[in-house]
């Protein structure tokens, strides 16, 4: 089975000019097969103050009104997608900017009203892994934005981790998938202020003695969740790592098994 690597970086990582460069540096040297999905939250968060649309946080989820959906997709479709490529392109990377709506890669459904409204934010419903094997086997590198569509002519704001996820599984079972989470950190950390202390590898009883033990917390728990539940789902390998760790082998980071 061939390899894919899949890479789903956000945070400072593609909104920093010396971290981004660094990511596009190092993941144009990873070998064979290769999908990037970004986020880019702050950078969205940032446009919206500059154009005067108010930015609603709940639990760490943004509240997608129909301005607010104007801006994500001005500003994760456009501005940081095409950064991305542009980047790419220039380490020769025959990089294909695109969201979910293009070519039906990833088709979603808009999100039910329960006690909160999160207006057009997206769930995923299906990833089409034979498009996706087919722009692989004509040699580009898809670069996907967190934005999917319902099939009905709707943008969809869709959670970049979730994305990865999905992709990941989708593409299993025509690939032997490693699914590398890049941020900031080393890896996932024993001690924050520590970037020495990388727990190097989490199965999930290990995973239950972190929560316990209060070392994976906040935003972390929902990233490992979905990490195990794509493990689950025949995804070979997950690694949580920064920039650097993408050049680093198959064990640099924080690895997660079952």
């Amino acid at each position: 089975m061939q390899e894919l690597t899949i890479v789903k970086v956000g945070g400072k990582v593609v909104e920093e000019a010396e971290s981004l460069a660094s990511l596009l540096r190092d993941f144009s040297s990873i070998k064979g097969p290769k999908i990037l999905v970004h986020g880019g939250g702050r950078s969205a968060t940032t446009m919206a103050q500059r154009l005067g649309v108010e930015t609603k946080m709940v639990e760490g989820r943004r509240i997608t009104d129909t301005a607010m959906l104007e801006v994500v997709t001005m500003v994760y479709g456009g501005l940081v997608n095409k950064s991305i490529v542009a980047g790419l392109q220039a380490h020769q990377q025959n990089a294909l900017g695109m969201t979910g709506a293009d070519m039906n890669i990833i088709r979603s459904k808009k999100r039910a009203k329960g006690t909160i409204d999160y207006g057009f934010v997206g769930d995923i419903e299906a990833v089409d892994a034979k498009g996706l094997s087919e722009l692989l086997s004509a040699g580009a590198v898809p670069v996907i934005a967190p934005l999917t569509h319902d099939g009905q002519g709707q943008l969809l704001n869709t959670n970049a981790d979730t994305m990865a996820s999905a992709v990941a599984t989708a593409m299993s079972e025509q690939y032997r998938v490693t699914l590398v989470f890049c941020f900031e950190l080393p890896g996932v950390l024993l001690d924050i202020n520590d970037h020495e202390s990388v727990v190097e590898l989490i199965t999930p009883e290990k995973y239950r003695q972190l929560k316990m033990d209060g070392v994976v917390a906040d935003g972390m728990i929902p990233k490992l969740d979905n990490s195990f539940a794509a493990l689950h789902q025949g995804v070979a390998q997950i690694r949580i790592t920064n920039t650097q760790g993408l050049a680093g082998g198959a064990n640099s980071g924080t690895v997660l098994k079952l």
